[in-house]
């Protein structure tokens, strides 16, 4: 009796963590969606240069990959909530900081920047890591699926309530009062981060004989490989775009529909992505999302208005959940299956995020010196159409990974130990 109290306990105590780190990830979302897509609008209303913003993005990837090394080293040493109370602390002083600034903020581009990376790379790391250990295979499609309903609630509402009052109030005003808002919203995700479990990890940081892992299996070198190429899109998609739709229409409530739009049809395809998505169609999956995403650029990339942007929205709507829920999941069950993914799963995670952030790094740099050489609205729509095939080479990497089915605890114990002897 008392056993089966404890074993109904131990499962509570998982689901109120799942729970209260669904919470902080939506607050994040909140939080982010509401202020950074305009952290960009208002560096460009100061400089109106595109390579003050690439500079700025270049930052936050150059630092959030130092700092998931940083933070890696940490988490084996100290709670990783802790890790994760600190992402977000670093993320309420980059908001304080473009607040004290103000309209200077395009002067302290690359240190804000870097302020934002910083942040980033602790909380990512702590998150990724808590969604490891919180989630079972069995339940890591429901999490994903939950959190990108989160996020594309926060996609949905943030954006388009800035937008609001950013439009209704003088510019500075409104841009002050959206970033006090995501400051508070990180206030009380750091609050919420004391309700979470503690959780410590024991032994030495092993990054580099993760990061040589890849040499040994095959599976985790694929799926490296793969998160470059995310990157590659990810780099300077996330910022062109939001400064195109802002020059087509000078304002800042347009940009806020766009965003309504792409995560409006999010919001409805994570729900039906985790409902009708087994681990058997993954790969069908992310080939289909992967097509749709990179034929969209060609809506806007040889004649743009403010109705094809916002078509252009709803395709890739709902082509993110098409590819996010399975290729998350995938990746996590790739290390969940990998060699000491127990004990070295925060050395797993920091190898992920460097690759990703260097695909990202790449595309910012070359978007940099392509804008120098020539003007940028020629050779801006070429470097979309290139960087915008990434998730196709996602799926060429992907299709080859093969997980198999779970093996039985003895086995897995008994081949552990081979591979240990043998390496």
């Amino acid at each position: 009796m008392l056993k089966s109290l404890h074993f109904f306990q131990e499962k509570l105590n998982i689901n109120r963590d799942l729970l209260f780190l669904l919470v902080i990830g939506g607050l994040y979302s909140l939080g982010i969606f509401l202020s950074n897509t305009f952290v960009n609008i208002y560096l460009w209303r100061q400089s109106g240069d595109y390579i003050t913003i690439a500079m700025y993005n270049l930052a936050i990837y150059l630092f959030q990959p130092a700092t998931f090394i940083v933070a890696g080293k940490l988490a084996k040493k100290v709670d990783r909530v802790i890790v994760l109370r600190l992402g977000v602390i670093f993320l309420s002083l980059f908001f304080l900081s473009v607040l004290i600034i103000g309209e200077k903020a395009a002067t302290y581009n690359f240190i804000l920047g870097s302020l934002l990376g910083i942040g980033y790379g602790f909380y990512w790391l702590a998150f990724n890591v808590l969604t490891f250990e919180i989630t079972e295979p069995e339940t890591r499609d429901f999490f994903n699926g939950f959190l990108g309903v989160l996020q594309s609630f926060g996609g949905m509402i943030g954006p388009i309530v800035a937008g609001t009052v950013i439009a209704k109030m003088d510019a500075f005003i409104g841009y002050t009062t959206i970033f006090t808002i995501s400051f508070i919203l990180f206030i009380c995700a750091v609050a919420c981060s004391f309700l979470l479990k503690r959780r410590q990890a024991e032994g030495s940081f092993h990054f580099k004989r993760i990061l040589n892992e890849r040499l040994h299996n095959k599976n985790w070198n694929r799926i490296l490989y793969a998160h470059i190429f995310q990157g590659l899109r990810e780099g300077i998609f996330l910022f062109v775009i939001a400064i195109w739709v802002f020059l087509i229409t000078k304002s800042e409530f347009a940009l806020g529909m766009f965003n309504l739009f792409l995560s409006g049809l999010s919001f409805v395809f994570y729900f039906i992505v985790t409902k009708f998505i087994k681990p058997y169609l993954r790969k069908k999956a992310i080939f289909t999302g992967a097509l749709i995403l990179s034929l969209s650029i060609f809506i806007i990339v040889f004649n743009i208005s403010y109705f094809q942007l916002i078509i252009y929205a709803i395709v890739i709507g709902i082509a993110y959940p098409i590819i996010n829920v399975p290729y998350a999941s995938m990746t996590y069950d790739v290390i969940g299956k990998a060699w000491k993914a127990k004990d070295l799963r925060v050395e797993y995670i920091v190898v992920r995020e460097l690759f990703v952030n260097l695909g990202r790094v790449t595309s910012i740099i070359i978007f940099l010196i392509a804008v120098s050489l020539f003007t940028a609205e020629t050779v801006i729509p070429i470097l979309l159409v290139v960087f915008g095939t990434g998730h196709l080479f996602v799926y060429l990497f992907i299709r080859n990974i093969h997980l198999g089915s779970p093996p039985k605890k003895e086995v897995l114990i008994k081949e552990q130990l081979t591979d240990e002897k043998n390496r």
